[in-house]
């Protein structure tokens, strides 16, 4: 049972916010300042732009397979099930733990003005968010539009009461440290925008995702690094070097300088409203992940389950949310490293897949948005993830291992004896082996995704399609040989005798021809009784010649009906010709693999249906 399509471009933006707002922001910056000096400002702007990368393969996957899981969902269609299953593991426990770093840091925020135990306060939180989700993702979007809009005009208010303090005094020497420590900076603030590929995770839940994931992606994406910048800007330029330094508490140390108490207070606000944010996006996000592992028999199919009513994931979000709670009580600092080096990972494996499913050429595979650049842009963002996942530490590297040990042993026992799916790498090593190993699965998830994708509602003509005759050719010497074999396999559908049925198609092509393009005709003639109507789509690899000025069609489509049948008869040739006048119609009609294929190229085309 699919989710529910209700979340608009400004669900999408202010989730992917929150999930990138939080202490990347409110707690980083004094840090990375002791590393980089005043160039942290270019650090958050350069790791803003190598983030941008990642989005952007991000984006091209997700509206090729807008499904729950995200990442976790390409992942296991491009490189395999074993792999999409450890992957799909690290990222839930990232997720979740992210969202229990931020429980905590809301707790402590609390605790400062409510004599309340901070565990008690966090769990509070951690109960609230899993209400809030269990309701619906739309309920859930809504509090996150509220919270992420809140936050943005705090921190608009900070940039713009801040900027004219910022002193030149703190902003020189601006590289006292050397360029490369503006790089190697830009690598640990990295971190702060992880967030922007949880998005993909959703996706499921989004009206329209072709066109409003990337929108709402690359909006979230430059806003963030927009503000982050300028807010890293307004903190240097307010706070000597030796005040900003190692500081905890940045943001709020700069609000202090020139708004005093009220702007410590009005930035404590804010980073509850990011820390809240976070929780819940997380929350959301991490829940999807169990969900499409559930779906694909890969975990046990009992955390797919929806709820009846309200259409949520809630067993998958009650397993998140009770994992959160136990992390509340857990030492965070090296598993939130370990996290962090999973979301980079997911940056290099979404670069992997585009390149795989595009080499794959499978014909399926159609995203609405595909990233530029390919595969420059791809390679690129592998190599600086990987530069990135060097700077980790060591202990990191370890809580990885054995989670990635762990996802594989309960592929191994569990999913590997239950789950039987074609990736794209097979067909890629297909391309190199033999084709005949291949079972067009994949092809025919891709479909079914696409068709909820796109909202297809199959009309009369797909339904002709899907149950048509289709011939695939590799030459036919004329057009006379062509309607002859048609005649032969089409006859007792059409209820005519084979050579009355020839006799018709050539009688119909002399009276006039019914080519359309050089490439292209649509022969269609009418039938004797009541109540039929015919299509056979034909792919003549090398061309047929109708006349001199057609000497190669490549693509027939013979349409046969009765007299009754003469309104619907126009709708299909309507149907038809929107269909061949897509851009690049006969490129795919040539290079598609076996008669599937083309009953697929016909039924996933754009087209008014009635």
């Amino acid at each position: 049972m699919p989710l529910k399509r209700h979340l608009g471009l400004a669900h999408v933006f202010c989730i992917a916010t929150g999930a990138m707002v939080s202490s990347g922001i409110f707690v980083l910056p004094g840090i990375a300042h002791a590393k980089a000096g005043p160039a942290v400002i270019l650090s958050y702007l350069i790791a803003g732009l190598v983030a941008c990368i990642g989005m952007l393969s991000a984006a091209e996957l997700v509206t090729a397979m807008p499904k729950a899981g995200g990442d976790y969902f390409f992942v296991t269609r491009g490189l395999g099930p074993g792999v999409g299953t450890i992957a799909g593991l690290l990222t839930w426990f990232s997720l979740s733990l992210k969202s229990a770093f931020a429980i905590v840091g809301m707790s402590a925020l609390i605790t400062a003005f409510l004599p309340v135990n901070r565990h008690l306060a966090g769990l509070l939180c951690c109960l609230l968010f899993t209400v809030l989700n269990l309701f619906g993702s739309k309920h859930a979007a809504r509090t996150q539009l509220l919270l992420v809009a809140g936050l943005l005009a705090l921190m608009l208010y900070y940039i713009i009461r801040g900027a004219p303090h910022v002193a030149v005094e703190n902003l020189v020497p601006f590289v006292p440290h050397g360029a490369e420590s503006v790089l190697f900076t830009a690598a640990f603030v990295f971190v702060a925008y992880g967030g922007i590929i949880q998005i993909s995770s959703i996706a499921e839940d989004v009206a329209k995702p072709g066109k409003t994931i990337p929108q709402g992606m690359i909006l979230a994406l430059v806003t963030t690094t927009l503000f982050y910048t300028l807010m890293v800007w307004v903190t240097s330029g307010v706070l000597a070097a030796d005040k900003l330094d190692h500081s905890l508490t940045p943001i709020a140390d700069g609000a202090a300088v020139f708004m005093g108490p009220t702007g410590r207070f009005l930035v404590g606000t804010a980073a509850l409203l990011a820390f809240m944010s976070t929780a819940n996006a997380g929350i959301l996000a991490a829940s999807r992940y169990l969900l499409a592992l559930g779906r694909d028999e890969l975990a046990p199919s009992f955390l797919s389950r929806l709820h009846r009513r309200f259409k949520t994931p809630h067993i998958a979000i009650l397993i998140t949310s009770a994992f959160i709670a136990v992390a509340l009580f857990l030492k965070l600092d090296i598993l939130v490293e370990a996290a962090s080096l999973v979301l980079i990972l997911g940056f290099i494996l979404s670069g992997i897949c585009v390149i795989v499913l595009r080499e794959s050429h499978l014909q399926n595979y159609r995203p609405a948005f595909r990233a530029p650049l390919y595969p420059f842009l791809q390679i690129i963002g592998i190599l600086s993830g990987l530069l990135l996942v060097f700077e980790m530490g060591v202990m990191a590297f370890v809580i990885f291992s054995l989670l990635a040990v762990t996802g594989f042993t309960i592929y191994r026992c569990y999913g590997r004896h239950r789950a039987r799916r074609e990736s794209a790498l097979s067909h890629l090593t297909a391309r190199l082996t033999a084709r005949e190993l291949l079972t067009g699965d994949l092809e025919e998830e891709l479909k079914q995704v696409l068709r909820e994708r796109d909202e297809i509602e199959l009309d009369r003509l797909d339904h002709l399609i899907t149950e048509s005759i289709i011939l695939d050719l590799e030459q036919a010497a004329s057009s006379e040989e062509l309607f002859q074999l048609v005649s032969e396999v089409a006859a007792e559908r059409a209820g005519l005798p084979s050579e009355e049925l020839d006799h018709k198609l050539i009688e119909r092509e002399q009276m006039a021809s019914t080519v359309l393009s050089p490439d292209i005709a649509v022969p269609h003639l009418v039938l004797p009784g009541d109540h039929r109507f015919e299509i056979i789509p034909i792919r003549i690899r090398e061309g047929v010649a109708f006349s001199e000025e057609a000497p190669a069609v490549k693509a027939v489509f013979v349409l046969m009906g009765t007299l009754d049948e003469r309104t619907f008869h126009l709708r299909a040739l309507a149907g038809i010709a929107q269909i061949v006048q897509e851009p690049d119609f006969i490129e795919r009609w040539t290079a598609a693999r076996n008669e599937s294929a083309l009953r697929d190229l016909l039924l996933l085309a754009s087209r008014h249906r009635q």
